[in-house]
């Protein structure tokens, strides 16, 4: 077959939520041109395979892309929601996504969508990309060679179980479940966001949750939905919760104390008191939705499952027998799993990783805007630290320190502040309707640096 030869200024390998937040922005910041190549039919990465009860834990209004606004910016009138902004579903997701290509990427007449296609990688600054057709694209790449997909998400429907289920056991990703029949017994394995949404699926449509065993091998710090609020209505409580946490930082005496401190100020949440939590994963719930959660009482502890069985579970500290009968929802995974911080820009190539804590979408949109405005790599890596996601509690501090110390340099900048200002990824930009300048913002960047010492002393305890 023929090999087709195009050029662009910017080759960006993922349609994922990070691969189209930093199309978008280059596409309006700048004229620069763009290949998008990615393996599924349509953009939305990882939300693609998603269960079909899937919603965000964070609201709507900072989520997709900067330049068009997803879903409504309404207030939830019900449900365990109640009273906060809305939280999109895996469908409504997909859906903007298809629009934000279909109605402003591909008009722009910039941007070149390569679907169903695979990148093999690139030699002399030429990329080579493989369609469904067997047919060869090789793009001559001007700038950089964007990875959108670094953080390899990936959820329980995309790979089976990593433990062995015998023949006759029940055991499905939570992708199936609305598909079920109901059954006596429901046994959730995992113990993260997709275990939280699971059993939520279930109390909602009437399961009780005496019928439902929880394989939770770990107990994880939770943030309040309360304090994650778009909105000036929300704005005392989400600044509130900020000088909460950076007073129980100051004031702590060890990292056992600062977690301590900050779940007291309702910074931090569990769903079992009684059991320190091993993990923290930025998942995030209601208060009524985690009064839910406590609703289950038959949570076994014994490790990590090794086997399913017929009324049997083998896991890492024993076993346990249950219903033979029982439907298995496996919602173990790694999510966004834990890969090891690399420079975010580097001669010919851009590596996309969260630059705010937990928040990818965003620093996406940070990255495309701070490619376009400075000057060289070491000014753009400096303003672009990695914040990688954490998965233990003692990430807390890291991922805390390194956002302070990219925040600490945006906020020096005028430009940046008021770019960050004006973004609608950004959550700080949805509680204040004033542009701040660099000295408006220095002390609180001092006070920045000054929790950064203190967080370093407590890690140096570790």
């Amino acid at each position: 077959m023929p090999t087709d030869q195009i050029a662009a200024d910017y080759l960006v390998v993922g349609a994922g939520a990070m691969g189209m937040a930093f199309v978008d922005t280059v596409i309006a910041e700048s004229e620069a041109t763009v290949v998008l190549v990615d393996r599924n039919d349509r953009p939305g990465g990882h939300w693609l395979s998603a269960y079909p009860f899937v919603r965000l834990h964070q609201p709507s209004a900072y989520y997709g892309v900067n330049s068009r606004r997803l879903g409504d910016d309404t207030i939830d009138a019900d449900g365990w929601n109640q009273g906060f902004y809305e939280l999109a579903g895996a469908a409504e997701i997909c859906s903007y996504y298809d629009s934000v290509m279909r109605q402003q990427l591909l008009p722009s007449g910039r941007v070149r969508y390569l679907p169903m296609s695979e990148y093999l990688g690139e030699v002399d600054g030429t990329g080579r990309i493989r369609t469904l057709a067997g047919h060869d694209v090789h793009v001559d790449v001007r700038r950089r060679v964007v990875d959108a997909t670094y953080l390899n998400v990936v959820v329980p429907s995309m790979r089976p179980p990593s433990y062995a289920v015998a023949p006759g056991v029940d055991c499905i990703p939570p992708n199936e479940l609305p598909k079920q029949t109901a059954r006596d017994r429901y046994v959730i394995v995992g113990a993260g966001k997709t275990a939280f949404d699971s059993c939520l699926w279930l109390l909602r449509h009437g399961i009780p949750p005496q019928r439902l065993t929880w394989i939770r091998p770990r107990e994880s710090w939770l943030l309040d939905r309360a304090t994650i609020q778009p909105g000036m209505a929300f704005a005392g409580r989400v600044i509130s919760d900020f000088t909460a946490q950076m007073k129980a930082a100051m004031k702590a005496e060890s990292i056992d104390d600062l977690f301590e401190r900050l779940e007291v100020a309702g910074c931090l949440l569990r769903i079992d008191e009684t059991v320190t939590p091993t993990m923290y994963r930025c998942a995030i719930v209601s208060q009524a939705e985690l009064a839910q959660l406590r609703l289950i009482d038959d949570v076994v502890r014994m490790g990590h499952v090794s086997a399913i069985e017929p009324g049997r579970i083998v896991l890492d500290e024993g076993t346990v027998t249950t219903d033979p009968a029982a439907l298995y929802v496996d919602c173990t995974g790694d999510g966004l799993g834990k890969r090891p911080p690399v420079d975010v820009f580097a001669p010919q190539r851009i590596t996309l990783q969260p630059v705010r804590s937990c928040q990818p979408a965003f620093s996406a949109a940070v990255i495309a805007h701070v490619e376009l405005t400075k000057s060289d790599d070491g000014e753009r890596n400096a303003y672009c630290g990695p914040v990688p996601h954490p998965t233990i509690p003692l990430d807390w501090l890291t991922m805390t320190k390194a956002f302070h110390d990219n925040q600490s340099r945006w906020f020096a900048d005028a430009e940046m502040t008021a770019w960050l200002s004006r973004a609608r990824l950004n959550v700080v930009s949805h509680i204040s309707s004033v542009t701040p300048t660099p000295e408006d913002m220095e002390p609180l960047a001092d006070h920045l640096r000054t929790v950064n010492e203190k967080l370093d002393a407590l890690l140096a305890q570790a």
